[in-house]
């Protein structure tokens, strides 16, 4: 079936049931096979060094520190400020970023926001271009997708504070440096460890007191669900808007982290920003609305699920999450919605694949549920 020409394969899945030492195997070797040919489709542009996604085009400048083995990889995503400013001073500040942050592993790329708006990092083409980019790096420059890290400066941090949230399934943890939330929202950050750091007289839009309401916020969080929310906040007494890279200190602690693709409990919170996909639930995209929440949590061969906002869900299954040569129950909101076996498919596997090119989070298996 792999030997089939790519357009192919999509309209001749093997329907068989797999057991799960065969699903490992398929993950194998459909990542292998569907990898090496993305490669190809990535280089020219990590050639040129431009990411291209929707009529829009992220330059990006990159540095290499250590050693790691091939797939290991850290890959630091880190945000230039400017905004609201000519090009030439966006310029500026993105060349700056570069040498702002020095891990003693991994690569280190800064992107150039595509635009020279207010809020260069959350309009919406840059989560699309930021997927591309995890994948290219996946693909070519053999990162692990468990070790990506996101990091920005002043409206760099504002990107943080937007992205994070909504994007928390793709990275390992995330710091905000000097940045303001907006309209951000941190519930969706319950398996994403997230850094504040602020100068304690940094006042421009109340940047410094937000900072330290959003601790708060986490702290909350933390208390109603201890397992999760992982916080860390650092306001420097005396220091304005520049920190004098005090903020770098933020690189040790990220680094300890790696990302948990398959968290026991789930909170996903959609901003104005949509995504069809978090962690292990799906939503279809015509569905995806802002402000829609839903609460997960696996305990044993139990999924229940709370929300009073979606009329479909797809539950991604893997044996990383639970055992499939059980029956699985599913309630929504109470309500018994699923119980039954669940079968392990090449479709799955291969769907998961084609949407991003991360192996770790491969789905082996579905489940539809019309709520």
């Amino acid at each position: 079936w792999l030997k089939q020409p790519a357009d192919q394969r999509s309209a001749s899945f093997p329907k068989e049931p797999l057991s799960k030492d065969e699903a490992d195997l398929a993950i194998r070797m459909i990542s292998e096979k569907l990898l090496a040919e993305c490669a190809a489709g990535f280089r020219a542009e990590l050639d040129a060094k431009v990411i291209k996604v929707g009529g829009k085009e992220m330059k990006y400048l990159e540095k290499s520190f250590g050693e790691a083995k091939e797939g290991e990889r850290s890959l630091w995503i880190s945000m230039h400020g400017g905004g609201g400013a000519p090009a030439r001073v966006n310029d500026q500040q993105w060349r700056n970023q570069i040498r702002l942050y020095a891990p003693e592993e991994g690569v280190v790329v800064a992107p150039r926001a595509p635009t020279n708006t207010w809020n260069l990092w959350h309009e919406g083409h840059i989560d699309d271009l930021f997927q591309r980019l995890i994948d290219a790096f996946v693909c070519q420059k053999g990162v692990s997708p468990d070790r990506v890290y996101l990091m920005g400066y002043s409206a760099g941090g504002d990107g943080v504070y937007q992205l994070a949230p909504r994007m928390a399934d793709r990275f390992a943890a995330a710091a905000m440096m000097a940045g303001h939330p907006n309209d951000a929202k941190p519930l969706g950050l319950r398996n994403l460890p997230f850094m504040i750091f602020m100068g304690g007289r940094d006042g421009a839009y109340d940047r410094n007191k937000v900072a330290a309401q959003w601790g708060r916020l986490l702290e909350d969080l933390k208390k109603g669900d201890p397992a999760g929310y992982e916080h860390k906040v650092t306001i420097y007494d005396g220091l304005g808007h520049w920190m004098n890279g005090r903020d770098r200190e933020a690189l040790p602690w990220m680094a300890e982290h790696v990302r948990d693709a398959w968290p026991k409990k789930v909170v996903w919170r959609q901003s104005n920003r949509t995504h069809d996909r978090f962690y292990w639930l799906s939503v279809p995209r015509d569905q995806a609305k802002g402000g829609q929440v839903a609460r997960a949590e696996v305990k044993g061969q139990e999924i229940s699920i709370q929300t009073t906002d979606l009329t479909s869900l797809r539950l991604r299954l893997s044996d990383a999450l639970l055992d499939l040569d059980k029956p699985v129950r599913v309630l929504v909101n109470g309500e018994e919605k699923f119980n039954g076996p669940v079968q392990r498919k090449v479709e799955a596997i291969w769907k998961s694949l084609e949407e991003r090119k991360d192996p770790r989070s491969v789905a082996t298996a579905t489940v539809d549920l019309n709520l």
